[in-house]
């Protein structure tokens, strides 16, 4: 077992973690919308490439490598810009840091964003697949009313409302709620 910095166990050590996570911190506050677009590519890479390997276990020799780039490219392109506009918006709409705030951009959030945002994402992925129109409207009326109460039920379960305020997306914003429907879209 090696051991990091100060004999904790793991790779990197508490003292390396907490050293990546301070320069993904300065990197947030310098560059904002590059880090936060780059961020949500690697997150639905990585989130693509964990659902091939344990969910799906594909294995490395079937792992389908297109899948996990145009996810990649889905998040680059499409979910980190429009998220990280829309919680610069609601940070607008609503300024403060309060739970009362918070709990303010998570009902407006799931309310009204999370709707218009799974209605674009699921033809959007639909696309990306080569569905035709026709095809990737039917998807859409069959997968899109499974897809919003998914995420209702993990968007505004008690634990993220409570731990709201902790979550930073954006430097300075509270909430986070990139919606993980992203996952059953893709089944």
């Amino acid at each position: 077992m090696g051991k990091g910095s100060g004999g904790d166990p793991s790779p990197l050590g508490l003292t390396g973690s907490m050293a990546l996570w301070r320069a993904y911190q300065r990197a947030l506050t310098a560059h904002p919308w590059k880090v936060q677009v780059l961020t949500a590519g690697s997150l639905m890479g990585l989130g693509d490439i964990i659902s091939q390997q344990l969910v799906e276990r594909r294995g490395l020799r079937e792992h389908q490598t297109g899948r996990t780039l145009t996810m990649v490219s889905l998040g680059c392109g499409f979910v980190g810009p429009v998220v990280g506009g829309w919680y610069r918006l609601l940070d607008r709409l609503i300024p403060g840091t309060t739970k009362v705030d918070a709990l303010k951009k998570m009902l407006l959030d799931q309310g009204g964003f999370a709707p218009c945002f799974l209605g674009c994402f699921l033809p959007l992925v639909g696309t990306f697949n080569g569905l035709s129109a026709q095809d990737n409207w039917a998807k859409l009326q069959r997968d899109y009313p499974d897809a919003l109460i998914t995420n209702y039920y993990v968007g505004c379960c008690p634990v993220c409302c409570c731990y709201l305020e902790l979550l930073p997306v954006l430097e300075g914003t509270p909430a986070l709620s990139l919606p993980l429907s992203i996952v059953s879209a893709l089944q």
